[in-house]
């Protein structure tokens, strides 16, 4: 009978896998420590996993191992060139949040813009109601319509977004690869930064686009323009980008990926989430049920299909 073992269960937020119809044994744990992994994982044909690390190490001792199935679009927590030498397939998940990450980034559009934070804290904090005037001037802002919002990626949940934007009026553009020239229908890296009142980031990381957005190329941005990170963490130099809000440049942030989950106390993330124009979430423009339940549905498929020799 086919053991199929779950190792970080909490990451779908309580909503379960569909089960497949064949006689298996199915063994869900809530997290997995580095340490318990091969423990657990001992006689398993089937591991699903979200951000649990498999590194060839680990692989080469989990010899009856024949598929993973990761929660997550991305697989670069599984040493996939070892996965391959060993015959183990290495299945994800595509599409099932596009919907989810686009409307989040929305929402910290509209509320960047809209002042959300610094006029919520105006009435908390009595400066409504102890004011003379009718209303608080807690912060700039800004109407959306006739608004750049410069596009870093041009994937499904760029287009999304795309598609958002210019149904509230703002103008969409694309950027190119930075040095490249751009193709089509996309601008310059470089003229995207420096003429967009927003931008939103939708790109993988790679060698390339780590720190994408640094001291020197935040300081050639539009000033007060917004930056929206949905993404991956290291695109963004954190101290860099608390550096150029401190002086200005930069109008506000939202993000809702850290370097590294979660984010140890006291890192950069963190201190940018004190601030008045910066919105932190962690990591959870992916996770509207609607978005969850898909994943956790195609997740099921692909197990039973794996067990059915499809």
């Amino acid at each position: 009978m086919p053991r199929i073992v779950h190792l970080d269960e909490m990451t779908l937020g309580g909503i379960d896998i569909p089960r497949p119809d064949l006689p298996h044994e199915w063994i869900a744990h809530d997290f997995t420590d580095a340490a318990d992994v091969v423990t657990r994982l001992a006689g398993a044909q089937v591991a699903i996993i979200n951000k649990v690390k498999l590194d060839a190490a680990t692989l080469a001792a989990l010899p009856d191992l024949k598929l993973i199935a990761v929660t997550a679009t991305g697989t670069d927590v599984v040493d996939s060139a070892a996965a391959q030498a060993r015959g183990i397939q290495v299945r994800n998940v595509v599409g099932y949040a596009g919907t989810s990450v686009a409307e989040h980034v929305t929402m910290l559009i509209f509320a960047l813009a809209r002042g959300l934070v610094p006029f919520r804290d105006s009435v908390i904090d009595g400066r409504w109601e102890n004011g003379k005037a009718f209303c608080v001037f807690a912060a700039p802002v800004r109407d959306l319509v006739g608004q750049r919002l410069g596009l870093f990626g041009s994937g499904a949940i760029a287009q999304a977004v795309a598609s958002r934007a210019r149904a509230l009026g703002l103008e969409v553009v694309f950027a190119g690869r930075r040095g490249a020239v751009p193709g089509e229908g996309r601008l310059p890296f470089e003229e995207v930064l420096a003429t967009s009142d927003i931008i939103s980031l939708h790109c993988p990381l790679t060698d390339e686009t780590r720190h994408m957005l640094d001291a020197d190329t935040l300081a050639t941005m539009k000033p007060g323009a917004l930056i929206i990170n949905t993404a991956r963490g290291a695109l963004i130099d954190l101290d860099a980008l608390e550096a150029a809000l401190e002086s200005g440049r930069i109008g506000g942030a939202g993000i809702d990926v850290a370097p590294v989950e979660p984010p140890p106390p006291g890192s950069a993330i963190l201190r940018l989430a004190r601030r008045p124009d910066v919105i932190v979430t962690p990591h959870s423009a992916w996770l509207s049920t609607q978005a969850v339940t898909e994943l956790a549905r195609v997740t099921g498929e692909t197990v039973a299909s794996f067990l059915a020799g499809r």
